[in-house]
C-alpha cells in the first residue's frame, strides 16, 4: 500500500477568525473547510486553503497554461 503522504499530500488550511492552522490531506480539503465554516461560522467563508499556497498554485497553473507569457 502506498504511503499516504505520497498519494495524498497535505494542504495547509487556515482560519483567521479562529486563529487556527492545520494541514489536511488534499482529498479532504473541501469537506474539512466546509464543515469548519458551517459548524463555527454559520456557513460564512472563514477557513480556507492557505492564501500563500493558493496564490502559488494559481501562478503555476497560469504559467503552465501559457497565460504569463509576453
Amino acid at each position: 500500500m502506498p504511503d499516504q503522504t505520497e498519494s495524498d499530500p497535505e494542504v495547509p488550511v487556515v482560519c483567521d477568525a479562529c486563529g487556527t492552522e492545520t494541514a489536511v490531506p488534499l482529498s479532504e480539503v473541501e469537506t474539512t473547510v466546509t464543515r469548519h465554516n458551517e459548524r463555527l461560522h454559520g456557513g460564512e467563508t472563514r477557513a480556507e486553503v492557505d492564501p500563500a499556497l493558493a496564490d502559488q498554485l494559481a501562478d503555476l497553473v497560469a504559467e503552465e497554461m501559457g497565460l504569463l507569457e509576453d
